[in-house]
């Protein structure tokens, strides 16, 4: 053997050393979503918006290819557990993502703690997750449900409207979302006269909505999303409500339902981090590259996807491709700022975005910004102790 063939070997040696071995495999993605009932559209949008930024770094996150495990978790706590675990014990993942239901996130969220497991939440704004249950490993890409709620408690108040029956489904997001509007709507002069709810994922509205009318507020705030949501504003609109009492929302309300509720949209007030038209460079080509990729126009959900694997690639390059190294991925989420579609954020020290909280309005189908409801809100993060 000569003398170049020898040194090519040592060479080849040293690269195998210098290069841990899982910088060489796939980089094993769980997707943990939903694919069928009340939320799977948005599970698919989220999937979507994940895929895409993945495809445009030619398949590759980190330098490593990307391999997804996905699992359908059916908005289903009581199952939560057991997919969670299939991910992590028997599929081997390296990072988690998941999921649209509160409920179901919080179980993600305690087994990722539990086993370090990279986990990053593209939707679900369980106030826990970045409160309390806070963790170096896991980051949300999305909300916490006192953001949009806030922010419309502010909104409502300021516009002079002084009694409020609220209505949402009896679950973590629902219950979250009221309190934070409640707790801004009555900082502020307002009263919260009535506080209205039904198991989720139930759609019979029609008893609540004749005790609204009975009551007869100002206005109503309400926290519902996909199929949910299409049917509630549609039943608001055939009781005769929609043009006695003004109803206002958490944007996922009118966010991916609004081809299905037509014409009871309109004219619908929502606060979100995200909106359509928002006419930035940055925007402007990711709805495109998304309606070209999948015939579809993004929403909120896809950007939150999208976001998710930004953030992903962002903490993956700091720690050269190892998802085990949380103090360096945080590290560098914490210093970062997200060129987002919605607009650039940056990551609260519990790891929940400080952003923008936009007021839209339904015209055309659109949920178009009427203006900014809330510049830079943070979520408090009460009880995180990291």
């Amino acid at each position: 053997m000569n003398c170049f063939a020898n040194a090519a070997i040592a060479v080849a040696l040293t690269t195998a050393i210098a290069t841990p071995a899982f910088a060489q495999a796939k980089l094993k993605v769980g997707l943990m979503l939903p694919a069928t009932g009340t939320f799977a559209q948005l599970g698919t949008a989220i999937d979507n918006g994940f895929r895409l930024y993945v495809a445009e770094q030619g398949g590759k996150i980190a330098g490593r290819e990307v391999e997804f495990v996905r699992v359908d978790d059916e908005s289903d706590p009581a199952k939560a557990t057991d997919n969670v675990n299939k991910l992590i014990k028997r599929d081997n993942v390296d990072v988690l993502i998941g999921t649209v239901h509160s409920g179901v996130a919080m179980a993600m969220a305690k087994a990722a703690k539990e086993s370090g497991t990279l986990l990053i939440v593209p939707n679900a704004g369980s106030d826990p997750i970045t409160g309390p249950m806070c963790a170096p490993n896991i980051f949300r890409s999305s909300f916490s449900n006192w953001q949009p709620g806030y922010a419309m408690g502010e909104v409502m108040a300021k516009r002079g409207l002084k009694k409020v029956v609220t209505i949402t489904w009896k679950y973590a997001a629902g219950d979250e979302s009221v309190k934070a509007f409640k707790e801004a709507f009555e900082k502020n002069g307002g009263n919260v006269v009535k506080e209205l709810s039904l198991p989720f994922p139930n759609v019979e509205f029609q008893a609540l909505l004749t005790e609204i009318a009975a009551s007869k507020p100002d206005a109503v705030y309400t926290f519902f999303a996909g199929a949910g949501a299409v049917k509630f504003v549609k039943d608001y609109a055939a009781a005769g409500l929609k043009k006695s009492i003004p109803l206002y929302g958490a944007g996922f309300l009118t966010d991916g339902t609004l081809e299905a509720q037509g014409a009871d949209a309109d004219g619908l007030m929502t606060t979100l981090h995200y909106a359509d038209g928002l006419n930035t460079p940055r925007d402007n080509a990711f709805r495109l590259a998304y309606a070209k990729s999948y015939k579809l126009q993004p929403d909120v959900y896809a950007i939150q996807g999208y976001d998710a694997a930004q953030m992903l690639s962002i903490g993956l390059t700091a720690t050269k491709g190892d998802p085990k190294n949380a103090a360096v991925f945080a590290e560098a989420l914490r210093k970062a700022k997200i060129d987002s579609p919605r607009g650039s954020f940056t990551l609260s020290r519990s790891h929940n975005p400080v952003q923008d909280i936009y007021l839209r309005q339904v015209s055309s189908k659109e949920n178009k910004v009427s203006g900014i409801a809330a510049k830079a809100l943070a979520d408090p993060g009460r009880g995180c102790r990291m």
